[in-house]
C-alpha cells in the first residue's frame, strides 16, 4: 500500500540524523516505535515498493495501518535507545515486542550519607537522599566501567552496609589492595568520602585524563606487539566513553488519546445500531484491574461528543471485595459511582470532603490538563450519562445492571463489550451484537474501552510500584521479606521503627545485636527517608515476594 499524502510530505523533510520515529494509524494511535541511526534512510525503507515482496504478514499489516508519523531527533544512538524504551513503555504500541515490560535501564547509585558509601546498581529511583547516575543503555559497559572506577579510586565493592574488622579478614578487595579499607581505619571517613566524591566527578564526565592514559597505554601495548593487552585496553576505553557520554533528559511526549476523525457520524451510527432515541452525547466506560486479587482497582472514563472528557475521569480502590471477583468489583464500582452522582445531581455541588483522593485521576504532563479544574475552580455540573459501557461480557454487565436497578437508574442504556470477538452484550438480549470492525460505531466503543483499560492498568501499576518502593527497608543489605514483615509487624510503621533502640530491634525474630546495630545506623543515615512517618501495611512473606509486573482484568 503506498504511503499516504501526509507520510509522503514528511519523508522528504526527515533529517539524516539519529532519532526515534513513531508510526500512527488514522485515529492518531501510536502503533509502532522504532529507532534509527539515520532517520531518513530507515523510515523510507518502510515505503519502498521493491521491498514489499519480502515483508512478513505482521510487517505488511503494520505498513498498511500507517497513516501518519512523527520523529524525535537525538544526539547519539544510545540516546535513541533510551528514548525508544521510554516511549514504548508509555504508549504500549501493538506492533512492538521489546521494552514492553516494566524493566528499566540500569542506574548507578551511591548514598553519601551511608557510614561507608558504596556504588550499587539499581533500576528504580527513590527519595532516600541517594545520588544517581544514568540510565545506561549498555549494562555490560556500565559494569566494566564500575570495576575500573573502583580500582582507580580504591573504593569498596563488598556488600555489608558497615563492614568491620571481622569482615576484613575475608575481604578480597582489601587483601588485593583494591580498597583503602576504611572499615579497619586505614583511612578516615573524610578521606574515603573524598575518594567517593572524586569518583562521582569522574562519572559526571571529568574523565579526560583517564581516557588519555588508557589510550597511551593501548598504543604502547600495540607498539610492543602485546595485542591481547591492547585489545583489553581498547575495550576498557570504549566502555568508559560509552558510560560517561552525556545523554539528554526526555520530557513527557506531547501526545493525547487519539480521537475519531468524524465523531458526530460515529455517535449517530452508534445510536442507530443500539436503538437509542438519540446519539449518546455522554458515554461512561468502566474497567477492572487486579492481579490475583491484590491491588484491585477500577476506572471510569468519560467521553463527551465522542472525545475524552478527562475532567470527569475517576479511579477506585476496592473496599468491600476480597479476592479476585470481577463481578463484585464491577458491582461495587457502579454502586459507588452512581450513588454519589445521584447525590451530586440533587445538590448540584458536592462537598469537597466527599471527593476521595483515590477516585480522581491526575496525569502529570497531560496535554488536556488545562481542561481540568484547578483546586480553587468550581467543579463541572454533574450529569447522568446517555450510555454506560462495561468492559466485559454477560457477567460484568449483569452485575452493573443489578446495581443500577437498585438505584432506580435502569432507564440508562448499558452495554458490555467483550474483547475476544468484540461482541456487544445488551440487557435482555439472548445473543450478542456483532458489528463490522470497519464501522465507526464499534471503533468509538473500542476507544472508550481501551481508555478505561489504560486508566485502570496505569493506576494498578502505580499502586504496585508504590508498594514495592515505599519502604527504605528494601535498601538494607540482606533483609528479606520475612525479616521485613517481622519488623513491620512489631513496630507498625517506619516512624516507630526509627525511634526503636538497638535492644528493641534485636528482640525481633531474625535479628541479632550486630544486625540490629547495622539497621539502626542505616536508618539514622537516612533522615526523612522515602516515606518517613507514613504507615506501612504489614505484608506476609509470600505476598511480599509476589509482586509482579503486568495487570489486566480477569475475564
Amino acid at each position: 500500500m503506498p504511503a499516504t499524502d501526509i507520510v509522503k510530505k514528511k519523508l522528504g523533510t526527515l533529517p539524516h540524523k539519529p532519532g526515534v520515529y513513531l508510526m500512527k494509524d488514522r485515529f492518531g494511535t501510536v502503533i509502532y516505535v522504532g529507532k534509527a541511526r539515520d532517520l531518513r534512510k530507515r523510515v523510507s525503507q518502510y515505503f519502498h515498493p521493491s521491498r514489499r515482496m519480502g515483508w512478513d504478514l505482521k510487517f505488511n499489516a503494520l505498513v498498511e495501518a500507517i497513516h501518519d508519523l512523527d520523529v524525535h531527533v537525538v544526539k547519539s544512538d544510545p540516546e535513541s535507545m533510551l528514548l525508544e524504551g521510554k516511549l514504548i513503555k508509555e504508549f504500549h504500541p501493538r506492533y512492538n515486542i521489546s521494552f514492553r515490560d516494566d524493566k528499566n535501564f540500569l542506574l548507578l547509585k551511591v548514598n553519601l550519607n551511608d557510614p561507608i558509601p558504596r556504588f550499587t546498581l539499581t533500576r528504580l529511583r527513590n527519595d532516600g537522599g541517594a545520588r544517581y547516575f544514568g540510565p545506561f543503555p549498555n549494562s555490560g559497559a556500565l559494569r566494566n566501567t564500575l570495576a575500573l572506577v573502583r580500582r582507580q579510586f580504591n573504593l569498596r565493592g563488598c556488600r555489608p552496609l558497615t563492614p568491620d574488622a571481622a569482615d576484613y579478614k575475608h575481604c578480597l578487595y582489601g587483601n588485593l589492595k583494591f580498597c583503602t579499607a576504611p572499615c579497619i581505619g586505614n583511612v578516615t571517613h573524610e578521606q574515603y568520602l573524598g575518594q567517593v566524591r572524586a569518583a562521582c566527578d569522574f562519572l559526571d564526565g571529568q574523565c579526560g585524563e583517564m581516557e588519555a592514559h588508557l589510550e597511551m597505554e593501548m598504543r604502547k601495548a600495540a607498539g610492543a606487539q602485546d595485542y591481547e593487552k591492547a585489545a583489553g585496553l581498547r575495550n576498557a576505553l570504549t566502555d568508559l566513553r560509552a558510560t560517561t557520554r552525556k545523554t539528554s533528559r526526555f520530557p513527557r511526549t506531547p501526545y493525547s488519546l487519539p480521537v475519531a476523525i468524524e465523531p458526530t457520524r460515529d455517535l449517530a451510527e452508534l445510536g442507530r445500531v443500539l436503538g437509542l432515541p438519540a446519539p449518546p452525547v455522554r458515554i461512561e466506560g468502566f474497567d477492572i484491574s487486579n492481579i490475583s486479587g491484590t491491588f484491585a482497582v477500577a476506572s471510569m472514563v468519560s467521553f463527551k461528543h465522542g472525545r475524552p472528557d478527562r475532567v470527569n475521569y475517576r479511579r477506585f480502590k476496592m473496599k468491600s471485595v476480597i479476592g479476585q471477583d470481577d463481578f463484585a468489583c464491577m458491582a461495587e464500582t457502579v454502586r459507588r459511582r452512581y450513588t454519589r452522582l445521584l447525590r451530586e445531581v440533587k445538590t448540584a455541588a458536592p462537598p469537597a470532603a466527599d471527593v476521595e483522593e483515590d477516585e480522581i485521576e491526575e496525569v502529570d504532563g497531560d496535554p488536556d490538563a488545562s481542561s481540568r479544574p484547578t483546586p480553587h475552580a468550581p467543579r463541572p455540573t454533574p450529569q447522568l450519562p446517555d450510555l454506560i459501557l462495561i468492559d466485559g461480557g454477560k457477567g460484568q454487565l449483569n452485575a452493573a445492571c443489578a446495581e443500577l436497578a437498585k438505584l432506580g437508574l435502569e432507564r440508562i442504556p448499558v452495554i458490555g463489550l467483550a474483547k475476544e470477538f468484540e461482541e456487544i452484550y445488551r440487557p435482555g438480549a439472548s445473543e450478542p451484537l456483532r458489528l463490522s470492525h470497519e464501522t465507526g460505531a464499534l471503533k468509538l466503543l473500542q476507544r472508550v474501552r481501551d481508555e478505561s483499560h489504560r486508566v485502570a492498568n496505569s493506576y494498578n501499576a502505580q499502586l504496585r510500584l508504590r508498594k514495592i518502593s515505599e519502604s527504605i527497608l528494601d535498601e538494607f543489605p540482606g533483609i528479606g521479606a520475612a525479616r521485613k514483615a517481622a519488623l513491620l509487624k512489631k513496630f507498625g510503621s517506619l516512624a516507630r521503627l526509627r525511634l526503636a533502640t538497638v535492644e528493641q530491634l534485636a528482640e525481633v525474630s531474625g535479628f541479632g545485636g550486630k544486625t540490629a546495630a547495622e539497621l539502626k545506623a542505616f536508618l539514622e543515615a537516612r533522615p526523612g527517608g522515602a516515606i518517613a512517618g507514613a504507615a506501612l501495611e504489614v505484608v506476609s512473606p509470600a505476598r511480599a515476594e509476589g509482586h509482579q509486573a503486568g495487570s489486566g482484568p480477569g475475564r
